[in-house]
């Protein structure tokens, strides 16, 4: 079984990049499959959330520049960027990047670090205060996560 090939932590970092589980999937993977304490299931899925983030805010801008080269996906995009920026960033940045963290934060499918770069990238928000908001939001969601696996398993014991 491949569970057996990969370590456990391992698992759970990887789990924790993926766009569709993240913090969500890997927290409680790590307390019910591999018994790890909640401490280290909190460090490990945060850890392995926050690494797709770099390469994600670094290099959407340069595919997006690269698929404009064409015309359809420049209309696209240039439709796109145009109604995203003027319909919902204005001259609210920093509001933008708190709800950026508020979003990233909460545990519900389609939210999380990959939504939240996408959102990012969209708005046009600077790197390093994208990156922030994210990773604060990352770190608000596997508290919320933690509690909730840990919540769940005080009542099934």
């Amino acid at each position: 079984m491949i569970t057996d090939a990969i370590p456990g932590w391992l698992m759970t970092i990887i789990v924790a990049a993926l766009p569709i589980s993240e913090v969500r999937g890997a927290i409680p993977l790590a307390i019910g499959v591999y018994g790890f304490s909640p401490l280290q299931a909190y460090l490990l899925s945060v850890f392995g959330n926050l690494l797709p983030i770099i390469p994600l805010l670094l290099f959407l801008g340069p595919v997006s520049d690269f698929l404009r080269r064409f015309s359809i996906s420049d209309r696209f995009f240039s439709w796109l960027f145009a109604r995203t920026r003027s319909k919902y960033i204005k001259d609210h940045e920093n509001f933008g990047l708190t709800a950026l963290a508020i979003f990233v934060a909460v545990p519900l499918p389609m939210t999380g670090a990959w939504t939240g770069c996408v959102i990012a990238f969209l708005l046009g928000f600077r790197f390093w205060p994208a990156f922030a908001a994210i990773a604060a939001g990352v770190l608000i969601a596997g508290v919320v996560v933690t509690a909730a696996v840990m919540g769940v398993q005080i009542f099934v014991l």
